[in-house]
């Protein structure tokens, strides 16, 4: 446990890549194997359930500490991370804790599941007490399952195989898919057998580059094949063993979330991974993001989610096809293969993403015009010589976005951030006007520089009108473009109106606030953009 917190102090201590890289590397060359398998899973999101409710570690702290609750809270809002505020509460450790592995301790969390409180209450005391503040930190951090380390999938890759003698690429796939660490152990997650065994197991998706140049500096265009950019979730189709999985970019198996492809089972051909986007779609044309997102959010899909949200695949990507890896033939080679799967099943389920037929740069930056009417957010370029890589690379594979909408609103309320942040306010709640009134539309939290964050900060800190719990009431005073990447209707906003991506786009100090949009500016967009 004790090297456990020490990796996490690194790399919560350090914003070079190469630094981290080299405290991961070290982990995985002295941990135990069982603990290189946790560290494996918590930082690629599979987390053990939460068992202790947030109300009892702050209660079970303050007997400990002997705080009163104000004095917890008023600590809590200037820290803003509940596990660091309880590790620095408590009081220096009685006991000196065994050398107890990372493993251990999760086995014990699991093994209090059906326990009640006095035993929960008992072994997280106890621990505590025995615990130096860091690792205590990191021991709340397994209590409450919030783990952001800034800890990349691709540095796990990197930093595996500098210790084991095996390709990153081959690293990315076997840590893939639906493993359990529980039950797995470090040579099983990384051997052969674990791709062959796992029928479900995804492949490592590739991610494009941001096209900030000119196209025209990639070279001809005959080099080049240009798709659209769709607003929907990234996903890969399975179907291995007779059976259909999808799962998510972020690795989550979606399957059951989406009935319409389990259709798709008695008609797609065995050994089959296509990549593509998981799209509410009616007539072969996508409908808006905010549609899907009344879906991904539900335990159990009605007959009336279906009928009123139906969800398409637009595939534009075979991976595997007759369980063949298709991952090193050139894309131009794949495409063919891939409209000769989709052009064989008639079924409003599985669609193809089709391509942009363009003779020049001009004409595409033409077409790329109308993609909000397409209801994609730009064009996807890739080269047609190109393999399906691992991960984000330069080169082959580019993402040419449209610009986003913006608006010009006003701050009104304002809490403290996490992390680094945790003592400065820059989580913002922002207004329009509308008549005589200031109507919030949307939050943001991202988009200035530090120095900027410490300005508003300051001018927070002055203006304060009124308190509820962490958040603040500031004079309607800073205007800020807020930029985002699309708008619909929402019946859960006071505006109406709900925004895709909405960041801070810059500081209009040039602006007072009686001169931000208003919100029939935003319904006005909402007729434009929306749908």
């Amino acid at each position: 446990m004790k090297a456990f917190a020490n990796l996490i102090v690194k790399l919560g201590t350090t914003t070079k890549t190469n630094d981290k890289l080299e405290a991961l590397s070290h982990y995985f060359a002295t941990a135990r194997d069982e603990d290189k398998v946790w560290v494996i899973a918590l930082f690629s999101g599979r987390r053990p359930k939460r068992l202790i409710s947030s109300g009892f570690l702050q209660l079970w702290c303050m007997e400990i500490a002997k705080l009163p609750a104000w004095l917890f809270e008023e600590s809590y809002h200037t820290v803003g991370d509940l596990g660091e505020t309880i590790a620095l509460l408590l009081p220096p450790p009685t006991q000196q804790l065994a050398d107890t592995s990372l493993s251990y301790i999760i086995q014990k969390l699991s093994e209090l599941d059906k326990q009640d409180e006095s035993v929960k209450k008992e072994f997280v005391t106890s621990t505590w007490i025995q615990m130096e503040k860091d690792e205590r930190f990191v021991f709340n951090k397994l209590l409450t399952g919030n783990f952001r380390i800034g800890v990349s999938q691709k540095m796990i890759v990197n930093a595996l195989a500098k210790t084991v003698n095996i390709d990153p690429s081959v690293i990315a796939h076997r840590i893939s898919g639906n493993w359990d660490p529980f039950t797995t152990s470090f040579d099983e997650l990384l051997s052969e057998h674990s791709t062959a065994s796992d029928f479900s197991k995804p492949y490592p998706f590739y991610l494009a580059y941001a096209l900030d140049n000119d196209p025209a500096t990639l070279g001809t265009v005959e080099e080049w094949q240009a798709e659209w950019k769709w607003d929907g979730i990234r996903g890969q189709l399975i179907k291995r063993n007779n059976e259909i999985f999808v799962w998510s970019r972020g690795e989550e198996l979606m399957t059951d979330k989406f009935p319409e492809y389990h259709t798709l089972r008695d008609i797609l051909p065995d050994g089959l991974v296509l990549d593509g986007e998981i799209i509410p779609s009616v007539d072969k044309k996508p409908l808006p993001f905010a549609l899907l997102q009344t879906r991904i959010g539900r335990k159990n899909i009605t007959k009336k989610n279906l009928q009123d949200v139906p969800i398409a695949f637009f595939a534009y990507d075979v991976l595997e096809f007759d369980g063949i890896d298709q991952r090193d033939q050139p894309m131009e080679k794949r495409r063919v293969l891939l409209e000769e799967i989709v052009s064989r099943i008639d079924h409003s389920a599985m669609l193809i993403s089709p391509v942009i037929n363009f003779s020049s740069w001009e004409q595409l930056a033409t077409i790329r015009g109308s993609s909000r009417e397409m209801g994609a957010e730009g064009i996807m370029l890739k080269r047609n010589s190109s393999t399906y890589q691992v991960g984000r690379k330069v080169g082959d594979w580019w993402k040419w976005k449209i610009d986003p909408l913006v608006i010009d609103a006003v701050m009104i309320y304002a809490q403290k951030g996490h992390g680094r942040r945790s003592n400065l306010y820059t989580d913002y709640t922002f207004a329009v006007k509308d008549g005589e009134k200031l109507v919030t539309f949307t939050k943001a939290y991202s988009g200035l520089t530090d120095k900027e964050f410490a300005q508003v900060d300051s001018f927070v800190k002055r203006n304060s009108l009124e308190k509820f719990g962490p958040v603040r009431t500031v004079k309607p005073e800073l205007v800020f473009e807020i930029a985002f990447e699309g708008i619909a209707a929402s019946n859960r906003h006071k505006s109406g109106v709900a925004l895709r991506f909405p960041r801070i786009n810059r500081w209009r100090q040039d602006k007072k606030a009686d001169e931000i949009n208003t919100l029939e500016d935003l319904k006005k967009m909402l007729l434009v953009y929306g749908k």
